[in-house]
């Protein structure tokens, strides 16, 4: 058995120095073949690394010395654990894929076991951080797990960075079914406490009529944003259009990025400038 690949995947193709190419190669999905449909080639290649250098942590930095990554990425754990979802009728939903599959509200997720240990690195980089993101991603599946691992919520608490939860941009059907950012927000406090988060991004661009009626008869409606509920958890909250519409609804990361060089980054050294 390996760890869960796919999130750590998913953030080698976004630091990659030619996401172009090898990013897409990463992502890419076998549309046939027998045990492979289905199966993504970035996973299988981290599955067999792991197996070869038989350490999960060493099969990541060999990927990312493939990919050319710029930064440094780390599981929160390297602990085999099991992801585990109690819904709002008091159903209980084992395994991640069935989580995020399930029609009825989640009303919590917990690791199996629960006392996961982090990875020391993790602790470390995050008590070094200026900038700590959580999101966009599946809040149950991909954001909540990590501050689930002991010590990692009690660690971005503690840190000096600014935390800031970049929001989705639209609901997953039964996952986060009429959620609003403040409901997110509120998820995130429940399973790991207050004090995680600084400030909240939201979108306030426009979905393209077709697009918003597709992702409608999918169940996912855009998620809708609560300033005067975030201010009253006394978090800020900076809306700009973040949207990329081709087909599917993304955020656009060269424009998330100039946002937080702009509003976090370089705010941040000019106060020190100033100190």
């Amino acid at each position: 058995m390996v760890l869960p690949p796919g999130d750590i995947r998913n953030c080698m193709v976004a630091l990659s120095q030619d996401e172009a190419l090898m990013g897409r190669l990463f992502q890419y999905r076998f549309a046939s073949g027998n045990g492979l449909k289905g199966h993504s080639f970035g996973n299988l290649f981290l599955a067999a690394l792991t197996h070869v250098t038989g350490d999960f942590m060493r099969a990541v930095r060999v990927s990312s010395e493939v990919l050319a990554i710029r930064g440094r990425i780390f599981p929160s754990t390297n602990q085999l654990v099991a992801l585990e979802g109690v819904t709002k009728s008091g159903k209980r939903i084992a395994g991640e894929s069935r989580i995020s599959r399930t029609s009825t509200p989640i009303k919590r997720v917990r690791l199996v076991p629960r006392r996961a240990k982090p990875l020391p690195e993790v602790l470390q980089a995050i008590a070094r951080a200026d900038l700590i993101l959580m999101g966009p991603g599946s809040l149950y599946t991909s954001v909540i797990p990590n501050i689930l691992v002991e010590g990692v919520a009690d660690a971005i608490r503690k840190s000096r960075a600014t935390r800031i939860y970049i929001s989705n941009l639209m609901t997953q059907p039964g996952e986060t079914a009429g959620y609003t950012t403040a409901d997110h927000v509120r998820a995130i406090h429940d399973h790991g406490g207050k004090g995680l988060i600084d400030c909240v991004i939201v979108n306030n661009g426009q979905f393209a009529p077709e697009v918003e009626k597709r992702y409608r008869a999918q169940g996912a409606y855009p998620v809708k944003t609560d300033v005067a509920a975030l201010e009253k958890m006394g978090l800020r909250c900076v809306a700009e259009n973040m949207l990329e519409q081709h087909g599917t609804v993304r955020h656009n990361g060269r424009r998330l990025a100039r946002l937080l060089l702009r509003e976090f980054v370089g705010k941040r050294k000019r106060s020190h400038l100033r100190g």
